[in-house]
This record gives structure tokens, sequence and C-alpha cells, in this order.
């Protein structure tokens, strides 16, 4: 089998999650390329290398220029802050590599245009990494979907809940900060259930929504250490992002749609759930119960009528067949795993997976109309060329 270099920017959380998915996706899926991570890049130095050493990287770079310029990577792997995609994106784009970006594509729309403009023009594979996607129960709700089990969608419903910065006295860490997150819980949170709805209903063609930031200012992170839970200072920072938002949405197909994102949902972990009303049945998802995929049929007979729970653990469904028997669960890393595979069928294909930079696009045409719809108090409409 042919083998392709990776070269991964940023190995925090996201780029530990990454870094698994190459380790195994080849122990488990018939890939062809087969990943071989070749250099993993952070700005620290000493960080950059341990982290190399404990995630399984060959070697390490501290600029993301001679990662890029390096002849032995083929794909480029952006799992920074938002701040930093486009920059390291286009990049890697005018190299003519492929490339894997976080999501969302980029903190602006403007950025997310030139960006899936470029990928065009470069001819290269590219994806966002919209990871619920491969959670083997939102596949088998597209499949039923696609054929046609619940009739015609008439309701989209979906909430995003965390509470990891309910207390007023969490420091003000890099994602409460525009310039580098972009924006609050609609870009980390809502960007993640606005795929899942063009994925599963279609495109959104109108919202009105609403945001607001409960906790105005935050302790600022001791200089000498800048990670998630580093003590903070005496000095208060401003906090320029949503703590929360919603909107309402119209689908393109006719359908209405509702959406929820907060951090400050309390009791909340990663609390991602959808519900899609059709003619002729239902499905419900919960990402903290991901194996399961709730089922809704109009068409049983009227004696067993009802919600039923599938438990999306056998062979014959979307991804489950490479891993465990019947009955064995998946876990939050498996959604990494499948989406390298889809990237990996992608590459030797010629085709981009699914979502591509094209997808991120829509995506961000949809935050950045509802962030419009909250500065005007009416309508927007998402325009992925504005």
């Amino acid at each position: 089998m042919a083998e392709i270099g990776v070269g991964l920017v940023g190995y925090k959380f996201m780029g530990k999650a990454h870094s698994n998915a190459y380790r195994q996706v080849a122990h488990f899926f018939d890939v062809d390329p087969v990943p071989r991570m070749v250099a993993v890049c952070g700005r620290d130095e000493e960080g950059v290398a341990q982290a190399a050493k404990q995630l399984g990287w060959e070697g390490y770079e501290t600029d993301y220029r001679r990662l890029i310029a390096r002849d032995d990577v083929g794909l480029v792997d952006v799992s920074t802050p938002g701040n930093t995609h486009f920059e390291i994106v286009m990049a890697a784009l005018e190299a003519g590599k492929h490339v894997l970006c976080e999501k969302p594509l980029a903190n602006t729309l403007a950025e997310a245009r030139q960006m899936a403009e470029a990928a065009k023009q470069a001819g290269v594979i590219n994806t966002v990494n919209f990871n619920y996607r491969r959670a083997p129960a939102v596949q088998l709700a597209h499949r039923l979907i696609e054929s046609g089990r619940i009739g015609t969608i008439r309701h989209w419903r979906a909430v995003y809940l965390q509470d990891w910065i309910v207390d007023p006295d969490f420091p003000l860490v890099w994602r409460l900060q525009k310039e580098l997150a972009g924006s609050g819980a609609l870009g980390d949170l809502g960007a993640h259930i606005v795929d899942l709805a063009h994925f599963l209903v279609g495109p959104i063609s109108q919202v009105a929504g609403a945001t607001e930031t409960f906790i105005k200012d935050r302790p600022t992170l001791a200089a000498s250490d800048s990670s998630l839970g580093a003590t903070a200072g005496q000095e208060r920072g401003l906090v320029t992002v949503d703590d929360a938002a919603v909107f309402l949405a119209r689908f393109e197909s006719g359908a209405l749609g509702t959406f929820e994102a907060t951090r400050f949902a309390t009791g909340r972990k990663n609390y991602n759930s959808f519900e899609i009303n059709g003619s002729e049945g239902s499905l419900v998802f919960n990402l903290e119960r991901m194996n399961e995929l709730q089922v809704y049929f109009a068409s049983d007979d009227a004696d067993t009528l009802g919600f039923r729970t599938i438990n999306v653990t056998e062979a014959a469904h979307p991804y489950a067949g490479a891993w465990w028997p019947s009955g064995h669960i998946l876990g939050y890393e498996h959604t990494f795993v499948h989406a390298i595979k889809d990237l990996m069928d992608g590459i030797k294909s010629g085709v981009s997976p699914a979502p591509t930079f094209e997808d991120g696009l829509r995506c961000q045409a949809v935050l950045d109309a509802v962030e419009q719809s909250s500065e005007s108090g009416g309508w927007a409409s998402p325009d992925p060329t504005a």
C-alpha cells in the first residue's frame, strides 16, 4: 500500500484526537494510502517535542511553514485555534498539499470564502472535521432519511449544551476572545449542529437568532501558564464572544428548525442532541448515548407502534463492522478515526469527502447570518457569496 506523510499543526485537545485517529485507522480499516505520522508542529519547542513522543509522531517542527515545505508531508492537518486557520490553510493549499481543517473552517465568512475558492483552484483534497457526521447512529439516520423511511421532513430541533464556563471566575481562555475564537458557543457548538442539519435536512434559507454574553468579564490567565486550568491572575478582561446562541431556521425544503448552543447549561457536559420529525416517522439522537438511535415509523403495526431504540453496533451499521462484536460500543474517538478513513478514501479516489471546504463555507454563512440577525432583530439569509 502507498503511504502519505501527515503534518499536524496543533497538539492539544484536537491534536490528540487527530493523532489517535492516524495511529488507529489502518489497524481497523483497509485504507490506501496509509497515513504516516511524519511531524507535529507547535510554537513551544519543549511542549511539541514531548507531544511528538507521546502521541507517536516521527518528529516535530516549531514553524508551520517548515512543516508545509517538507517533501515528505502530503497532507496538512490544521488543528489550531480559529484565528490561525486562514493563514495555515492558505499556505498549505498554495504548496499543493491536501488539507484537513478543524471546524469551523474560519473565523469570518470572508476568510471561509477565500479558503473554499483557494481549495477549488488548487485541486487538492480538502475536508472540514465535523466529526459528529461520522457517528454510526448519525450515518444511519442519514440512510433512513435518504431511503424515505420518515417521509417529508417537517421539523428539526437541535441543542448543543455544555456548562464548563458557568463559574464567573473561570479564566479568560482563548475560546472567550473573539480575535482568537471568532465567536463563542455559536461557532464552537452551534457550528456542529448546523453542519448536522445541512447533512440530514438540507440547506438553510433563513435564520432569526439571538446571542447573549452572561459573564461580561473574567480573570485573566497568569502569564506563566495559559493552560485551560491555569490559576487566574487578579486582573479581569472582557469576554468578547457569546456565551449562548439560539435561533430559528427555515430550510429550503420548507422544514422549520430550532437551534440552541450554550456553555451555560448547568449539568450538561457535552449534550449534542437532535430530533427530526417527518410525515412518516421521527429520529432522535443524543451524543451522550452515541451508540443509540431512537426511531419511530408510522407504518408499524398499531399494537407495536412507538419509539424504539436501535443499538448501532451491528456489522450492518455504518463503520461498525470494522470494530467490535455486536453490542460492544464505540466512543468519541472513533468518530475521528472514521473521518480519517474517509479522508484516505478521498485521497485515493481524488474526490474530497464531505464536509468539504464548500460545506464549511455554507456553515459559516449560517453562523454569520445568525450574528446579523442577533444585531438587527430580524430574519437574515445565509449567503456564502456575500
